[in-house]
């Protein structure tokens, strides 16, 4: 098993699919500025998943390139959480699901950073630069809503309780993360998830919102299971390739 690229495979998903979903929110944004502001959001994603793909190929040397990786697999293939494949429903939903994601992505970036693989330690340094903007720019919006009106405070913390239950899986490790560890190119993912869990904890407190307590858990996406979402979106992000196969702008 190539651990490097599965490893890649995995974060470039993560940033494709959360990607698209933030997509679809353009021209349909609350207001002007917020529509906008997760047009861009969705840019960078797609964007780091772009480096991110671009080297998986090299890695995996079988001559695919970013376009082939990200538009030319099957369902079972992609290894994005469940969390970024989630829907978007209400804004106060796509803000709470950022938010889970932001606050985990910084801290990987930053320890990625320190990675002994240089190239994977460049992605990560530019990614993170646009990662600390995308985590003020959630948590901002889930500390507003959670202590905001009656009617905002409800909807967001529905939604806490509907995403809680994929959070966990952020933190997934297998025989691919123990073998990469061992080469100084990922680090500790309990190290990560204690990170994640005090700035979680401290935004949704100032958000005057409760964490859900009663223990559910979903995994699956990293193992290439996916809820009936994932397929709606790869029927439309992959339509062009899939009809005009070779098609390049």
């Amino acid at each position: 098993m190539n651990t490097l690229f599965e490893y890649l495979v995995r974060l470039g998903d993560d940033s494709l699919i959360l990607g698209h979903r933030l997509s679809e929110w353009c021209g349909h944004g609350p207001i002007l500025e917020e529509d906008i502001a997760m047009t861009n959001i969705a840019l960078d994603l797609v964007g780091q998943a772009t480096s991110i793909f671009k080297y998986a190929g090299e890695v995996e040397d079988k001559g695919r390139n970013e376009d082939d990786i990200a538009f030319l697999r099957f369902d079972k293939d992609y290894k994005n959480a469940l969390l970024v494949e989630q829907p978007n429903e209400d804004f106060g939903v796509t803000m709470m699901r950022q938010f889970l994601f932001d606050a985990f992505r910084k801290p990987l970036f930053e320890q990625l950073t320190k990675s002994s693989d240089k190239h994977l330690a460049a992605i990560a340094e530019k990614s993170l630069k646009e990662t600390k903007y995308h985590l003020k720019h959630s948590a901002e919006w889930v500390i507003r809503l959670g202590d905001g009106t009656e009617e905002s405070h409800g909807r967001v913390q529905d939604a806490l309780n509907t995403l809680w239950r994929y959070t966990d899986e952020l933190f997934f490790s297998n025989e691919v993360d123990a073998d990469l560890r061992s080469k100084g190119i990922v680090f500790s993912s309990e190290e990560l998830k204690a990170t994640w869990s005090e700035m979680v904890k401290e935004v949704l407190a100032q958000a005057t919102l409760s964490i859900p307590d009663n223990g559910w858990q979903h995994d699956g996406g990293r193992k290439g299971l996916h809820s009936e979402h994932l397929g709606y979106i790869l029927a439309e992000l992959q339509y062009m390739q899939r009809a005009y196969p070779g098609m390049e702008w």
